[in-house]
C-alpha cells in the first residue's frame, strides 16, 4: 500500500548546485526517509539505518 501524498505538494526540482546539499532523515508514520535541501527525497524505509545510507549516497563527493 503506497504512502499518502505529501500535502505540501510535489517536491521541488533538484538543484545542480552541489553546495546546496544538506541531507537528513525524516519520519513519516512508521517509515523513515532521506531528504535533501535540494528537494531530493529517498524511498520510504522501515529501517532508519537504510534511510541514513540513502542520504549518505545522495550527498556529493
Amino acid at each position: 500500500m503506497p504512502l499518502p501524498r505529501d500535502p505540501s505538494g510535489p517536491a521541488p526540482a533538484p538543484s545542480t548546485d552541489h553546495a546546496a546539499h544538506a541531507t537528513s532523515t525524516s519520519e513519516r508514520g512508521s517509515f523513515s526517509l532521506a531528504v535533501c535541501t535540494c528537494g531530493w527525497r529517498g524511498p520510504a524505509r522501515r529501517s532508519r539505518d537504510l534511510a541514513r545510507k540513502d542520504a549518505t549516497g545522495h550527498a556529493p563527493e
